[in-house]
């Protein structure tokens, strides 16, 4: 079997930057500066050090972007209001709540709130109808990055049996809609297995391309997959380690196990994480172009 192909979101996030240099500085010739509200509600540390990463991303391309940290105890109302003001401020072209929220805060209703043509991140249930028929005004981030990176590196799903691994609104739905459109590097045949799924081996030992989003640290192994197949891998979770920082960040791909039997892998990190952010500086490039 030929050495595993690493599939570096890294390396792929670098070349959509370059290519929205263009478009960044037509916006601006126009003196429009693409920009992002993102609210942050709360001290979660995973949360924070992912805002930090977006914005340090976004002024480094030269765009706006404003934090607005709310403490963990406001209210769903106050939130709501918020949020409406948001929409109707010029200075930003796409707004993204951080997720999750607190137990006293609706997620739906939050979302729900947001201009669906400022809701970069596509989550609002009108953008979910409009990807649902094919005709997407926001894709998803993350599915949106695990796509290009296939397109990156010419992998076309056409004819080939997709299992995606996880079913929620954010990760697993939206790729499981992504992989079968019919359309370039698409066009596949499509599995969704989740936690009510008995025996998951089955379709994953007959996967072309699997996806693993369901959030459980290193479940998939070897000894689940076929040679030559595509493991894109959307975990991201913290374990204990016996390290300084007393943990390491691992994906739902047991990675040392699994990139010698793949014929090609996303790292953790470097895979679909840095693909998220990049989709995001593109949805909103693409929210200021649609003004």
């Amino acid at each position: 079997m030929e050495q595993t192909l690493l599939l570096s979101g890294t390396e792929v996030s670098k070349h959509v930057y370059s290519g929205l240099q263009i478009s960044i500085r037509s916006l601006k010739n126009r003196n429009i500066t693409p920009g992002l509200a993102v609210v942050l509600v709360g001290e979660n540390p995973a949360s924070k050090i992912y805002v930090n990463s977006k914005t340090k991303i976004f002024k480094n391309l030269g765009l706006y972007t404003k934090t607005f940290h709310l403490d963990i105890t406001i209210s769903e109302i106050e939130l709501v209001k918020l949020i409406s003001n948001l929409n109707k401020d010029n200075s930003f072209h796409g707004i993204l709540v951080q997720l999750p929220l607190p137990s006293q805060i609706n997620t739906h209703t939050i979302i729900n709130s947001i201009a669906p043509q400022k809701d970069v991140d596509g989550f609002h249930p009108e953008n979910v109808g409009l990807l649902s028929i094919g005709k997407p005004r926001f894709i998803p981030c993350t599915p949106k990055g695990i796509m290009r990176i296939l397109e990156y590196y010419e992998i076309s799903l056409s004819g080939k049996h997709v299992v995606v691994l996880g079913r929620s609104n954010i990760v697993g739905r939206p790729i499981s809609i992504l992989t079968s459109l019919k359309s370039k590097f698409s066009n596949a045949t499509t599995t969704i297995c989740h936690s009510g799924t008995p025996n998951i081996q089955q379709f994953t030992k007959n996967a072309d391309v699997i996806i693993a989003a369901l959030g459980v640290p290193e479940y998939l192994k070897s000894s689940m997959i076929n040679p030559e197949t595509i493991v894109i891998d959307v975990g991201i979770n913290r374990v204990e380690y016996d390290n300084d920082k007393g943990y390491k960040i691992v994906g739902d791909v047991n990675f040392d196990n699994v990139k010698n039997s793949a014929s090609a892998i996303t790292p953790v990190p470097g895979g679909v994480g840095p693909m998220t952010i990049a989709m995001l500086v593109e949805n909103t490039v693409e929210a200021a172009e649609n003004i």
